[in-house]
């Protein structure tokens, strides 16, 4: 019975790491980037809303809400898959939503006068997670592969897959907190955070998907990634990791404007 139980719980555990998404880490990295960015008028709001919590700290509420079944309705909202030579919307969006919808419904919920407090102080924690999730490229992957998870390779010795390297391997193997890694990234001049903050999620998700593109080119199934892999495709974790803080921000000033 002992022997059936650990084999459940390393089962179950499996499970959950392959469900992790732009890592605790990276989530915390895109809330403290646009901690920075929010207005005054803006970080009144939020501040008022969340009760004092900052956005890197409710950044993962999306995913722990996930051991809630009653919320599993939302899973769906952490991805969207379609052809990689299409644009969003060329082809009917899945009836459960996707990413795209999901930050639309939490904006809609958040600006409505009549939502009570609890569902915007919800439907804000849910979009702060989801904006980072729209700059995690594999998550704008394949639907045939799963968004790479199908894709499997091998991580400084041990076996991962695309969608995970993407999602903890490379932030957590770089051994920094999220306070570290977030005040080590690049400066930003003003024109260059109004670059990044133009367009919509749609330009945005876009954006992902060119990514996403090259990320398919860039392992065969089964190779073997060290550190030449990090090395390579650092700059574009740290890209998108502030694009993703920076341009939450933009949205959240919007809402608040």
């Amino acid at each position: 019975m002992k022997r059936v139980t650990i084999v459940l719980f390393l089962a179950m555990h499996l499970s959950f790491a392959n469900t992790v998404i732009w890592s605790k880490t990276g989530h915390r990295v895109v809330g403290s980037v646009a901690q920075k960015h929010l207005s005054r008028k803006a970080k009144k709001a939020i501040d008022k809303l969340l009760d004092g919590q900052s956005l890197a700290a409710v950044s993962n509420f999306a995913d722990e809400i996930k051991a809630d079944r009653s919320f599993r309705k939302f899973n769906a909202w952490h991805y969207v898959n379609f052809p990689l030579y299409a644009k969003y919307g060329d082809e009917t969006p899945s009836e459960y939503g996707d990413v795209i919808t999901g930050i639309e419904k939490c904006i809609e919920i958040i600006k409505n006068e009549t939502s009570s407090r609890a569902d915007k102080a919800f439907y804000l924690k849910m979009l702060v997670h989801l904006v980072g999730d729209l700059h995690q490229p594999m998550h704008v992957g394949r639907l045939a592969d799963k968004g790479g998870n199908d894709i499997q390779v091998v991580w400084f010795g041990r076996g991962s897959n695309l969608h995970k390297v993407w999602d903890l391997n490379l932030i957590e193997d770089h051994g920094m907190s999220y306070t570290e890694l977030a005040s080590s990234l690049p400066r930003l001049s003003k024109p260059r955070i109004k670059a990044m903050q133009q367009g919509d999620i749609y330009d945005w998700v876009e954006e992902s998907q060119d990514i996403a593109s090259k990320l398919y080119e860039s392992v065969q199934v089964g190779e073997k990634l060290g550190y030449r892999y990090r090395y390579v495709w650092w700059d574009t974790v740290e890209a998108q990791l502030q694009k993703g803080g920076v341009r939450l921000a933009a949205v959240l000033n919007r809402i608040y404007e």
